[in-house]
């Protein structure tokens, strides 16, 4: 379920979207010879991980989207944990939490369909108050999100006065309204430090800052919230893949805990794990995030091969070549939020965006 409902909302289906963009039709979804051509130069990208018996459902759908985004002047931004045929296959933007706020901020596209979770949808809504924002199904929720409300906030606020509070961007806007400033795990470093205090929150991932904690002097308070699918990692685990395979490279996540991240051979965010892959090239790696970022990297990274522990998220997941196709042809799961809470989240995303200017 999507918290702070008074801050976000999503439209039904049918509301202001589709009067403000107009009607479509329904696209055919045969899969023609004209398909197979126009769709060949995505499936060369794809094809290490979908069967070639696959493609003829998937193809039809894929060609459909890429038309009818040119059409509604619409912008796909793709989290890196997409599933690949969204990754490859329809995104504009692709990347980690950082890179699509960022991007959020450039396009100049009237309507943006967010691939990955309401928080980024929210957030993409947050920094461009006169478009419209699309989630493909807004049951995509985050387990770091829900722990952790706006009053949660304030009461910190309260029982530390003084004290800044660093929100990850994996919170709700009404939660983002109530902190000093966002971070990612790319740069939650960068941003505790930039603060010149000796003394902060960082919220809601207690992994992730008891990561950020041992690269920083500044002591590091945390709240009691975590990641699904990276807390479900342990250090044992890797120490049996280890045995398994002591050839293997192994990345982890800074969501996951400490221990597990002290053993791994490196660690950073979805981003910088895709960069390390890219220079370093190891024979054999094995990623310790969400199970489709692997799917999604190899076909850029030829002569590596992917162990793959497969931790889904079930969130992510929600969002699937059909359903991007109706949000765009019914211009439906329109998010909005309350410009009062708006405009104080904004202020918390545009400073940590500020720091990389």
């Amino acid at each position: 379920m999507i918290s702070s409902r008074s801050a976000c909302e999503v439209r039904p289906a049918a509301e202001l979207a589709i009067d403000r963009h107009g009607a479509v039709n329904r696209p055919d979804l045969a899969y023609t010879e004209e398909v197979a051509r126009e769709t060949a130069p995505i499936y060369e990208k794809v094809k290490h991980i979908i069967p070639a018996i696959e493609w003829p459902a998937l193809a039809p759908t894929i060609h459909a989207i890429n038309k009818l985004k040119k059409e509604r002047n619409a912008v796909i931004l793709a989290h890196n944990y997409m599933t690949p045929d969204i990754y490859h296959g329809v995104a504009d933007v692709v990347g980690d939490s950082l890179q699509l706020a960022i991007e959020a901020t450039r396009t100049s596209a009237d309507v943006i369909v967010q691939c990955g979770v309401h928080f980024m949808a929210e957030t993409s809504k947050i920094l461009n108050p006169s478009k419209t924002v699309l989630i493909p199904d807004s049951r995509a929720g985050c387990s770091l999100a829900e722990s952790i409300t706006a009053e949660d906030v304030r009461a910190l606020r309260e029982r530390n006065p003084g004290v800044p509070i660093i929100t990850y961007v994996n919170t709700s806007a009404a939660v983002k309204a109530e902190c000093d400033i966002c971070c990612t795990s790319s740069n939650a470093v960068e941003v505790v430090e930039s603060l010149g205090v000796d003394r902060v929150f960082l919220i809601p991932d207690k992994y992730l800052a008891a990561n950020v904690a041992r690269k920083t002097n500044v002591e590091v308070l945390v709240w009691d919230g975590a990641c699904e699918v990276h807390e479900r990692f342990t250090a044992q685990e890797l120490r049996d893949y280890r045995k398994t395979d002591p050839d293997v490279k192994i990345i982890a996540h800074p969501e996951c805990p400490p221990e597990v991240v002290d053993e791994a051979d490196f660690a950073g965010s979805t981003k910088h794990m895709i960069d390390w892959v890219k220079e370093k090239k190891p024979a054999k790696v094995m990623m310790i995030t969400e199970c489709s970022m692997a799917d999604n990297v190899a076909s850029e990274t030829p002569g590596v091969d992917y162990i793959r522990p497969c931790n889904l998220c079930p969130h992510m997941k929600r969002i699937t070549l059909s359903k991007i196709l109706d949000a765009l042809i019914e211009m439906k799961e329109e998010v909005t939020v309350d410009p009062a809470v708006a405009g104080l989240a904004r202020r918390a995303v545009e400073r940590m965006i500020n720091l990389k200017s």
